[in-house]
């Protein structure tokens, strides 16, 4: 079941998880979330140099762009890929996205 801050399947567009994968703050987010089923929003920024209040936002922008699905548990919250849903939408965006991440990644690394 979808929160009623995520666009269902069918509603999500591609400019706007164009637009959510373009920053790379958020595209680094992606990648770690791709390695995990499903974590806590402060487990997947460990290591990510950015204020906490930075980070909410690009989640929410990760979020409402339909990229990921988040799950409160008590006072924590769950974060997962939308594979399937994006895969419905747009047949191997996420995993060209993915494939390009990790040379993107290590490039700004150097």
């Amino acid at each position: 079941m979808r929160e009623p801050w995520e666009p269902a399947t069918a509603d999500i567009e591609l400019p706007q998880v164009m637009h959510a994968l373009a920053d790379p703050a958020r595209l680094e987010i992606v990648a770690r979330l791709a390695s995990l089923d499903g974590e806590s929003c402060s487990g997947t920024c460990a290591g990510i140099d950015l204020h906490k209040s930075t980070l909410s936002h690009h989640y929410r922008v990760l979020r409402e762009a339909g990229v990921t699905h988040t799950t409160i548990e008590g006072r924590s919250r769950r974060v997962r890929l939308r594979r399937d849903d994006l895969a419905a939408r747009f047949p191997g965006l996420l995993d060209a996205v993915l494939a390009a991440v990790g040379p993107v990644l290590a490039d700004a690394g150097s």
